[in-house]
């Protein structure tokens, strides 16, 4: 469902915290929403603006499943099916989100809630944003998450991973290129966008597959946004580089500063008393949006090797560097084919624990019992050195002007097929009805 429908959802059931206090942008807003467990919340009454804010509404599984109308269950396999049958979205010529078009002097970034996160920031910071690009080369499209540090009234300093979709495409463009960044989207949209692709095929698609995303043309730009989007900010990406940072990244830690590009607004358009989404840097929203789509991504590989059960990018290990993946064991090398698959369908991993599918994965205790019972580090563990990184892990190398790498493991804590000794099952006590006892 659009933004504003889940908002109304969350309005019924009385799950939406409402503020009509006057709250400031700076800094305050953030630490409300954190006192408030980032659970759903509502700000009306901004010091520096007239424009509600929403954050909160993709806190947990939970949240997200219910934005999509889905289970908890249905989740992965609705991820998945989205990843391998993609459907492109229908194009229509008006939509929501362009109730309002401002062009020209009219465009002013800074009538917006923008937040300022904590003291470290280097500027007021966009970190809900989708952005959509075309690569003049490919013809493809791409959309994907950039961090926007606010420069002046119209113009952002984006955030922009080497070597990733929007920076091959800037560089097949020259060094000048067209975007559009969408800020208030569904949850399709979100996971989308966090979701990467195969080169060629369209993230918008991919959230059409998931539920209904019409597009529409842009006004100034060629490219297609989803309708029912709250803003949507139409420009290019520029050939200035400026510092940007710093700011916090996924794990909860300030990132370091760098030169990179700056993007001019040249036309904002946005819906008729429009909503403002945030989320939080480094919590769970963010967590949740950027580690969710990796887990259809390492499902399908491991169920190339094995039988795969489920797959969970754990919050402590950032929703990014940590991978639990459950398997029913058939053969004695399953564990270690898990391993090798699981990095495949997650390149920026960097540990993995594959146990049996009588561990619940969503209980790290459980887990843990898992390592301490049936796991064996001069057997069961596989290191990787001098691997493809991420540059989001601290401990990783970092050298600037080339792509970041790490040391990787995989734990095997299965459980062996022929038992020796001890057994590996965990015994139960018989099950009772403890209201007839008291």
């Amino acid at each position: 469902m659009t933004l504003r429908g889940f908002i109304e959802q969350l309005k019924e059931t009385g799950e939406l915290t409402k503020i009509t206090k006057p709250v400031s942008v700076e800094y305050e807003m953030a630490g409300i929403i954190a006192a408030n467990g980032e659970k759903p919340i509502m700000f009306e009454n901004e010091k520096e603006s007239k424009i509600p804010v929403v954050a909160g509404l993709v806190s947990s599984k939970e949240l997200i499943c219910r934005s999509m109308s889905i289970t908890k269950e249905q989740l992965l396999p609705k991820l998945l099916d989205a990843i391998e049958h993609p459907v492109p979205a229908k194009l229509v010529t008006e939509a929501p989100c362009q109730e309002v078009v401002e062009l020209g002097a009219d465009v002013d970034l800074t009538k917006l809630p923008i937040m300022r996160y904590t003291d470290k920031d280097g500027g007021k910071y966009i970190a809900s944003a989708v952005s959509i690009v075309k690569d003049l080369k490919t013809g493809a499209r791409n959309m994907c998450f950039h961090r926007l540090m606010l420069k002046d009234r119209n113009h952002f300093v984006a955030r922009i991973v080497e070597h990733r979709g929007t920076d091959t495409a800037l560089t097949n463009a020259g060094g000048e290129l067209e975007i559009a960044i969408c800020l208030g989207n569904s949850t399709a949209v979100l996971l989308a966008a966090a979701t990467t692709l195969p080169m060629g095929v369209n993230e918008l698609s991919m959230a059409n597959a998931i539920e209904k995303t019409d597009l529409v043309k842009c006004k100034t730009v060629d490219l297609e946004v989803p309708a029912d989007t709250e803003f949507v900010f139409e420009g290019k990406i520029t050939k200035e580089k400026v510092t940007e940072g710093p700011f916090l990244d996924l794990t909860g830690i300030v990132d370091r500063t760098r030169q990179q590009p700056v993007v001019e607004i040249k036309c904002v358009t946005h819906r008729k008393n429009p909503i403002y989404q945030t989320i939080l840097a480094g919590r769970n929203e963010h967590k949740f949006l950027m580690g969710m789509p990796k887990e259809p991504t390492i499902f399908k590989e491991v169920s190339k090797v094995c039988e795969c059960k489920d797959v969970y990018i754990t919050p402590g290990g950032c929703s990014w560097l940590h991978a639990v993946v459950q398997i029913k064991k058939k053969n004695a090398d399953d564990g270690r084919k898990a391993i090798d698959a699981t990095f495949k369908g997650h390149g920026s991993l960097k540990h993995c624990v594959i146990v049996d599918d009588d561990i619940n994965i969503y209980d790290p205790h459980d887990v843990e019992w898992a390592i301490a019972t049936r796991f064996q580090a001069d057997k069961n563990c596989v290191i990787l050195s001098n691997q493809p990184g991420s540059s989001l892990d601290p401990s990783g190398d970092l050298s600037e002007g080339k792509k970041a790498t790490t040391a990787k493991a995989g734990l095997d804590a299965t459980a062996p097929l022929v038992t020796i000794g001890k057994g590996f099952s965990k015994v139960d006590y018989v099950k009772v009805d403890l209201n007839k006892y008291l």
